[in-house]
């Protein structure tokens, strides 16, 4: 009776009977849910507006691609339903040697694709326009809508000045303004370094295309696809901001107990290895370069929001000097995307080339500079272009002043204006 009162008395009964009624595949365990059989695809591709600045390097990942898909193309297109649909493969316009150790940074690359993700290098204004990730047979997985705002122009303020964006521009129908970066980090450690902020333009309007995903509501790119034709005119003077301001930042940060004196040993070793020569201070490769070619330097593993700071040798090439504008004229450069420039090398630019990311020192480039035999130059070449220019526009001056000075003396001869001697 005592059991019969404590089965009867107890829930468990029901759980019991339920169990041997129901089929047992009414409580089979799913380890992982497949996403793509439980969640519909959408009816027509969205796209994620994004914008970065010219001349940087950026990655689009292929994102919801099912597992069954071991390859993937991309597509890009300038306007969203235009017949110039062309597919993005490795472009390379300077073959990379492996075995020489040659490395991928010195080498021109306009588009290349790893793990299925899309990686543009040295972006320009003109690569705008939507990049589709899918495949040969028309599948398609996610979209992008890529706002490269161009650099040429951009505000840029340098020390500690108290500067503001640039005022928004309020409009019936929208309104402009000036979305700031984080300060990055600073770009050096134990000595003077430098922090950047970029500013982007931005516009917030009721009228953005629904087909664009934005981060917040009714906001996008101003040079999106999402954002109307009509508003267009409206930006065009709106321009990128870059704030930069002067940091100083310890390689490491002091601990207490026996890992902080261990710390403070080991940093006082990493203090003594840059004073010895035979000892690198960060992994080095090799580069030999073409004499009077351009060469571009990219510190491996940067991405957009990093920060990013070069040396030649001892010398600091700090942005305040070297970034890309501040001169009419500059033949060694930083441009906007943290590559640096060197235009048509000479042997004073031989050394080596440091890189730092994030405050920590990266990568170092070797560079050695040698005349190249197979090299002849043509009349297109910029530089021929230049030296022919340049000797033109001396002739034409030297026969003006011969000129001149001839029709001087006819007039004084003829003339008497000036007597030249006494007779």
């Amino acid at each position: 009776m005592a059991h019969a009162s404590l089965w009867t008395s107890s829930p468990l009964w029901v759980v019991a009977i339920f169990c041997i009624l129901s089929p047992a595949q009414n409580f089979e365990i799913i380890e992982k849910e497949d996403i793509y059989s439980v969640v519909p695809c959408p009816a027509f591709l969205l796209f994620d507006s994004v914008a970065y600045l010219a001349d940087m390097t950026f990655e689009l990942p292929c994102n919801r691609k099912p597992d069954n898909v071991h390859s993937v193309v991309w597509y890009y297109q300038r306007n969203l339903g235009a017949k110039d649909t062309r597919i993005l493969t490795r472009i390379t316009a300077t073959a990379v040697d492996s075995k020489r150790g040659q490395i991928q940074s010195v080498a021109h690359l306009s588009y290349d694709i790893k793990m299925f993700n899309l990686i543009v290098f040295q972006a320009q204004p003109e690569e705008s326009g939507h990049y589709i990730c899918g495949t040969l047979d028309g599948q398609y997985f996610y979209g992008y809508n890529v706002d490269i705002q161009p650099s040429r122009g951009a505000h840029i303020t340098f020390a500690d000045k108290h500067a503001n964006p640039q005022p928004e521009l309020k409009m019936n129908d929208f309104t402009a303004f000036t979305a700031l970066w984080e300060w990055s980090k600073c770009d050096r450690c134990d000595v003077r370094g430098e922090q950047r902020r970029l500013g982007m333009c931005y516009l917030q309007s009721p009228y953005i295309f629904p087909r664009n995903r934005v981060s917040k509501a009714d906001v996008a790119p101003c040079g999106s696809g999402a954002v109307p034709a009509r508003f267009k005119p409206y930006l065009a003077d709106r321009k990128t901001e870059i704030l930069i301001r002067s940091c100083e930042t310890p390689c490491y940060k002091a601990k207490k107990g026996f890992f902080g004196k261990l710390q403070s040993l080991m940093h006082s070793l990493y203090k003594l290895k840059k004073h010895i020569p035979f000892i690198p201070k960060a992994p080095t490769q090799v580069h030999t370069h073409a004499l009077g070619e351009n060469l571009v330097l990219a510190c491996p593993d940067a991405k957009p929001h990093h920060s990013v700071a070069w040396d030649k040798d001892k010398e600091r090439l700090y942005l305040a000097d070297y970034l890309i504008g501040q001169k009419g004229s500059m033949r060694v450069f930083i441009d906007h995307g943290n590559h640096l420039n060197i235009h048509s090398v000479e042997r004073g630019d031989k050394g080596i080339y440091y890189c730092w990311l994030d405050g920590k020192l990266k990568a170092g480039f070797r560079l050695n500079v040698v005349r190249d035999p197979l090299k002849q130059r043509k009349f297109t070449d910029p530089d021929s272009i230049y030296t022919m220019k340049t000797i033109g526009l001396t002739a034409l001056g030297c026969l003006g002043l011969f000129l001149i000075i001839h029709c001087l003396k006819c007039i004084s001869y003829n003339f008497r204006c000036i007597p030249f001697m006494n007779d």
